[in-house]
């Protein structure tokens, strides 16, 4: 009988139909198109890397229809190579694409492959393309990951030109974070290339491939942490001077030139930010000192996050206007059709004529007197209408009115529902516990959740050091709103909890002391949370802190979560 082994992630009890990492959104594309033959051949340029081919291997003979599992649709085979294929495929019981990698059970790398997929899944890191399954069937091994259709390969916007300095600060600030986070869990890319980085439509950058892309092709590395560390520098270097930080050409991009060796980026291309050329130098050489200064190489992904931080910040170019045109006088206006006569230059503006005096005879001033007269008159009507009103409202003994009140009277607003524009987990360590579950607490559905995993011995999150300041969700409303109620249902009830809310001109909170403004206490909850404000908050994030779990059906083991959030305004 065919061995069918899935990733050891701990999922969802309400979550059956998801594999692994669950829900995630949008599905991506997980190094599909990246492998370009002459980029094969570049790793060897680093000097790092050790590829492992095994000759006459050929991937498995499948075809555009073919169902694995009978849930995943092959679509398109994007590549094949050494043995394995890549594939887009649709997962028909969640109707959204995948990405599918094949390899025969008896290769030489599907029990490493395995592994890598296993291990990737397990981080749950959303920077990071999430692996959804890892199986063994049918003498076939094959891992689906996610698909994200709108999000862009680095290598096609650097076909467009290098980026500019902002652009490229964020590049190398969140790919070195994630890398950082990655390495702290064991887990190497080694595969850093500008086709594994990707970029949404929101600006943020994604890499595909963790551990599997290498494991697929039979990379290693003796040092990893400055394997991926070089790339990332590499990465810079591409984005700042369009050009491959070594003499072979690769990705779509030009070496340099032979001969002359690593030349810092700003004397590449002019106009380069000094600070990210310094940076990207302190990434590649880690033998000495940089092209400019005396400053300390960067060895790890977690060094370089570190110096990305120390620099000031960039910001993003400020917008242009364009001025609107200039007044033009129609040909009407300017007499004879904008033509002007022979010899006598351009036709004179006819005299514009003074405005008339104000009236100054005796029925001008007859007029203004009887005018102000009215005025006052209407002034003096509506003063007394009003004393009027106030005196009726005032007095006890008045029979209550039976006419129908006016448009006056303004009826109090009746809550309504707010839009919830984004949500994400609260990770104050910047680890996470189940990231790409967090969608299922905002899609209406009370069926779906975000759960955290399961913990033993204690309730406070297995009383981790990462997990001191316990878990929750931050729910982002898009823009600053007037917030008078919130509606929590709790994946169980027992779990300690409380809302938080930021200042209104907060920007991006994370940190539990970004959020001041205090709308619960912190106390043991059922299997709601409900607030109705007294006078209603104005903030654009809210947080619902939990710090304690209730037990999982036995004495020592804790899980909770959230299953909906609904907001009132």
């Amino acid at each position: 009988m065919a061995e069918r082994s899935t990733a050891a992630v701990d999922v969802a009890d309400n979550s059956g139909d998801e594999p692994l990492a669950a829900k995630a959104g949008k599905a991506t594309t997980d190094g599909l198109a990246e492998a370009q033959d002459e980029a094969e051949k570049s790793a060897a340029d680093t000097g790092s890397e050790r590829q492992n081919t095994e000759p006459g291997l050929s991937a498995p003979e499948l075809h555009s229809g073919h169902k694995l599992a009978r849930r995943y649709r092959l679509e398109e085979c994007v590549t094949r190579l050494d043995g394995f294929s890549s594939w887009r495929a649709v997962d028909e019981k969640l109707r959204r694409a995948v990405g599918v990698h094949l390899l025969p059970a008896d290769h030489p790398r599907a029990r490493s492959v395995l592994a890598a997929a296993r291990s990737s899944a397990l981080l749950g890191d959303p920077r990071f393309v999430q692996v959804l399954d890892a199986v063994e069937e049918d003498d076939l091994v094959y891992v689906v990951h996610e698909w994200l259709p709108d999000a862009v390969e680095l290598t096609a916007l650097l076909a467009a030109g290098p980026l500019e300095a902002h652009e490229a600060y964020q590049l190398v600030s969140q790919v070195s974070q994630a890398m950082a986070a990655a390495h702290r869990e064991g887990l190497a890319h080694l595969r850093l290339t500008p086709g594994a980085v990707l970029r949404t439509s929101t600006g943020q950058y994604r890499i595909r491939g963790l551990a599997v892309n290498a494991a697929l092709r039979g990379i290693s590395a003796d040092r990893p942490q400055r394997t991926d560390t070089e790339a990332i520098g590499a990465l810079l270097y591409a984005a700042l001077t369009q050009r491959w930080p070594y003499e072979a050409d690769a990705y779509g991009l030009s070496g340099l030139p032979k001969g002359v060796g690593l030349i810092a980026p700003d004397q590449v291309r002019a106009g380069i930010h000094r600070g990210l050329s310094e940076l990207a130098m302190r990434a590649l050489v880690n033998d000495g000192a940089t092209a400019s200064r005396q400053e300390p190489p960067c060895t790890t992904p977690d060094e370089l996050a570190a110096a990305v931080a120390e620099m000031p910040r960039i910001r993003p170019p400020e917008p242009t206007f364009t001025a609107p045109p200039e007044y033009q006088r129609t040909t009407y206006q300017q007499g004879t059709y904008g033509r002007s006569q022979a010899g006598l230059g351009a036709p004179p503006l006819p005299p514009v004529a003074p405005p008339p005096p104000p009236l100054q005879s005796r029925t001008g001033k007859l007029l203004k007197w009887t005018v102000a007269a009215l005025l006052i008159a209407a002034l003096g009507l509506g003063s007394w209408q009003v004393a009027d009103r106030l005196l009726d409202q005032g007095s006890e003994n008045d029979p209550v009115p039976t006419q129908p009140t006016t448009g006056d009277d303004k009826a109090t607003k009746a809550p309504k529902p707010l839009r919830i524009a984004d949500a994400t987990e609260f990770m104050p360590s910047g680890s996470g516990i189940k990231p790409a579950l967090v969608p299922n607490a905002i899609d209406g559905k009370p069926g779906t959740a975000w759960i955290t995993l399961q913990y033993q011995n204690y309730p406070n999150f297995g009383n981790l050091p990462d997990r001191k300041q316990g878990s929750g969700i931050i729910v982002d409303l898009g823009s600053v709103q007037d917030v008078s109620g919130i509606d929590i249902d709790m994946y169980r009830g027992g779990q300690k909890a409380e809302l938080l809310a930021a200042d209104a001109d907060a920007s991006d909170p994370s940190a539990l002391a970004d959020f001041s403004q205090r709308l619960t206490k912190l106390e043991t909850v059922g299997g709601t949370l409900k607030t109705t404000l007294d006078k209603p908050v104005r903030t654009r994030y809210v947080l619902i802190h939990i710090t304690e779990l209730p037990t999982d059906g036995s004495a020592d083991r804790f899980r909770g979560g959230i299953s909906e959030i609904t907001f009132t305004g």
